[in-house]
């Protein structure tokens, strides 16, 4: 007897795929790379002027405001540099 051709069926794409195609998966969150505790912070400017990415720009206060969230590669100076502990990193 003639063999048949097998039936082919298509997979549907693995997750990692799926993550490239929709943007998921991405180091980035959705959200704020940091948590700043305005209430401790003292608006010393440490971070403001020593962030290598210039993250930070001074509110109206002289606190820092994540400016340029997406320029934030997690490096640690700030969270690691503030004398109030008053930055925190959302990354998991």
């Amino acid at each position: 007897m003639a063999d048949k051709p097998e039936k082919v069926e298509e997979k549907p794409p693995e997750k990692a795929e799926q993550k490239a195609e929709t943007g998921e998966g991405d180091k980035k969150l959705s959200g704020p790379p940091l948590t700043i505790f305005y209430h401790w912070c003292k608006a010393c400017n440490i971070c403001i002027t020593f962030c290598p990415q210039k993250v930070f720009e001074p509110d109206r206060d002289g606190k820092p405001i994540i400016a340029y969230p997406d320029k934030c590669t997690q490096c640690a100076f700030c969270w690691t540099h503030c004398p109030d502990m008053a930055i925190v990193s959302n990354e998991k």
